[in-house]
């Protein structure tokens, strides 16, 4: 039996999320497939059980969960237990080691008021309900990019007792649609976006190392963006690193994708590795790394920015326009000075605490917009 919900969050979410996977899956399910979709009851017991799961420690290590709640004879090619596991706090910690690489997830479903863990899996269908255990205490609602590869797009965090439902009516998308549209799950119209959207993952690959990084990304051919860089330029690149651009313009010659898919993350690891290093890394939107290690400085014709807009995607938080220096660190106040004065440019802020801020110009508002987007990001 289903044990009674001790978290709150869970209580509070779990009809909004049944809601969710049923009006988004409600024209690519037939009848049949929609006997999968996650109940309520259900998904609240999952996350109630996933969060204090997320409190113990094992071996001295806090778990590091992702499951995926779906039945095994919808899975492709499962790893089956000969005996299902009852759905336990202790159960998930102890087989948390299990599933700590990316793509794999417990399987959990249920019998009648019976949660089991089935097994281990590495398919899941786009509407399944994955859960992910991120830290103590943090855990991550997300679902599978519709027909695509990378990112899952996120659905609510949950932090203790605050959620957070994302809510793309909440974030502007004027500037550079195409980022902040994939992260929200929405169609995109380049082919590379299809399968892998090239400024997801490198901000995904920014939020990776831990120590914070400024990534500015300006116009192809055009050299105005160092006006508002220090001379001479840290770590400049010379010839210009082309390898991700090459990579993109091949996608065609690899039929299957797989290879293809494989060389251009490891490629974004790499230039993702440069924003560890103090100061800015420049790619162009070519995605042409040009330099790293850059110190951004205000343009000699340019004033101060003097004020900046800061929206979250999650619902019910207000577009809130404040000053620059209160919108965080050196990083941000950079990041929000270099778009200020070269406004076709944009710069992409990971924060040693996890925070991740997009800022670019807003030719509608004439200011400086910071999207704070870490909550798709988790």
């Amino acid at each position: 039996m289903i044990s009674e919900t001790t978290y709150l969050a869970a209580k509070m979410i779990s009809a909004t999320l049944e809601k969710y996977f049923a009006e988004q899956a409600e024209y690519q399910m037939g009848a049949s497939e929609k006997r999968y979709l996650p109940k309520a009851n259900i998904i609240e017991a999952v996350i109630d059980a996933a969060f204090w799961a997320s409190l113990r420690r094992e071996e001295g290590y806090s778990p590091k969960i992702s499951i995926a709640l779906m039945a095994s004879d919808n899975v492709v090619q499962p790893l089956r237990f000969a005996n299902p596991v009852r759905f336990t706090p202790h159960n998930l910690v102890k087989l948390s080691p299990a599933v700590i690489q990316p793509s794999i997830h417990l399987g959990v479903w249920h019998e009648e008021d019976n949660l089991f863990i089935w097994g281990t899996t590495h398919d899941i269908s786009e509407w399944c309900l994955v859960l992910e255990v991120i830290e103590p205490g943090l855990l991550v609602v997300k679902h599978k990019r519709h027909e695509g590869y990378g990112k899952f797009v996120n659905i609510a965090v949950l932090k203790g007792d605050q959620i957070k439902m994302v809510d793309e009516r909440n974030l502007t998308l004027n500037g550079y649609p195409d980022l902040l549209a994939s992260l929200l799950g929405m169609p995109l119209p380049d082919a590379i976006d299809d399968s892998v959207n090239i400024l997801v993952e490198l901000a995904v690959a920014m939020r990776r190392h831990n120590r914070g990084g400024l990534l500015l990304v300006v116009p192809t051919h055009q050299d105005e963006w160092k006006e508002s860089i220090v001379h001479p330029i840290g770590y400049s690149i010379d010839p210009v690193y082309c390898a991700l651009g090459e990579l993109i313009s091949k996608q065609a010659e690899d039929e299957s994708g797989g290879v293809w898919r494989e060389d251009i993350l490891r490629t974004i690891d790499v230039i993702g590795g440069f924003t560890a290093i103090d100061g800015a890394t420049i790619i162009t939107k070519n995605y042409e790394l040009l330099a790293f290690g850059a110190k951004v400085a205000r343009a000699a014709r340019n004033a101060p920015v003097p004020k900046v807009l800061i929206t979250e995607p999650v619902a019910g938080q207000e577009a809130e326009i404040v000053d620059p220096v209160k919108i965080g660190g050196t990083r941000h106040l950079a990041a929000a000075q270099f778009v200020h004065d070269q406004k076709e440019a944009m710069a992409l802020v990971a924060s040693q605490d996890g925070l991740f801020t997009v800022f670019v110009w807003s030719e509608t508002l004439q200011m400086v917009h910071a999207h704070r987007i870490d909550t798709l990001l988790l």
